[in-house]
């Protein structure tokens, strides 16, 4: 490496997903879109949550929990994705760069945490349905989701310091639409040995220990269902249990995909289309998977919408 080509950085250039100027309007309507369901969908998930007596269960209380990481998350990423398809100027400043790596970690991170926290409700709910009160306090609660917040903040952390040690990069183009930290490793003209081992170790760690927890979780779940006696009763839970896990596995599998494998050959467009999947197709689908198929959201959705509407009428 040629240490004159070096040099520090004040902004980094963000190449985006594609230079083909024809698809520049569908890109952007398409990911609007997206994020226009996705803020609308985890927002009024929240807020049913909140505004709903029969929502207020530990499952919902969870479930509020991601929808807020969803929307975070997504937000972090996908308006300056949107700036950037628009405008000639896809500049971000330094400082802006590494704020947004430390956000989107510390979210997607507690997204890992809170999906095995999830499975974990679910089994204690269908398995242990006359404990799972006694066992899921309140306390429970806020403890299971500040440890997954908690995990987020403390792996992110480790991740910044490392990056920020950084002195020189041979470029400031990075070819993504987000600031991550493959993509900036690449660029470092300094030995980053320790920031991949670093990143390989808390990405692998995350996902086998939140893995384990998911399949043991769910292998339970699924042992309970098939010796449940009705069959209407089995068919509806295999339903819910088979699109939750599938939003897990696939959020995990690109999780795996992108962190949890050797960075020697990588394809920069595959990584960047299987990003998009978890960054921004997931935080939509997830409110979707969760709760309009839920029977206890469409119910309390239906009961709030009916009282506004009979509270709108004149009195005779």
């Amino acid at each position: 490496m040629v240490e004159e080509n070096c040099t520090t950085v004040t902004e980094f250039i963000l190449l985006g997903l594609s230079d083909i100027p024809e698809l520049k309007v569908f890109f952007f309507l398409f990911f609007l879109l997206i994020y226009g369901v996705t803020v609308v969908g985890n927002l009024g998930m929240i807020a049913l949550v909140q505004v709903s007596r029969q929502l207020r269960t530990p499952t919902y209380f969870f479930l509020s929990h991601l929808s807020f990481v969803d929307f975070c998350y997504s937000t972090i990423i996908v308006p300056k994705m949107l700036d950037n398809i628009i405008t000639k100027d896809k500049a971000i400043s330094f400082l802006e760069c590494m704020v947004q790596f430390y956000l989107f970690c510390t979210y997607g991170i507690t997204e890992v945490y809170l999906l095995a926290v999830m499975a974990y409700d679910r089994f204690l709910a269908i398995c242990k349905p006359l404990l799972y009160m006694v066992i899921m306090s309140q306390k429970l609660r806020v403890e299971l989701v500040s440890g997954c917040y908690l995990c987020g903040t403390v792996c992110s952390l480790m991740h910044l310091c490392l990056a920020l040690d950084i002195p020189s990069y041979r470029s400031n183009m990075i070819n993504h639409y987000f600031c991550d930290l493959p993509p900036l490793l690449s660029l470092a003209c300094s030995d980053v040995c320790m920031n991949e081992l670093l990143l390989y170790i808390v990405a692998t760690v995350n996902e086998i220990s939140t893995i384990l927890v998911i399949l043991t979780s769910y292998l339970f779940i699924l042992f309970t269902i098939l010796r449940m006696c009705s069959a209407e009763g089995r068919r509806e839970a295999f339903s819910t249990c088979a699109s939750h896990f599938t939003a897990i596995i696939v959020f995990h599998v690109t999780v795996l995909f992108i962190y949890c494998r050797p960075s020697s050959g990588n394809s920069l467009y595959t990584d960047k289309v299987a990003t998009v999947f978890y960054t921004v197709v997931i935080p939509m689908l997830n409110p979707l998977i969760y709760s309009l198929r839920n029977r206890d959201v469409k119910e309390a959705l239906r009961k709030l919408v009916g009282f506004k509407l009979i509270s709108k009428r004149p009195f005779s």
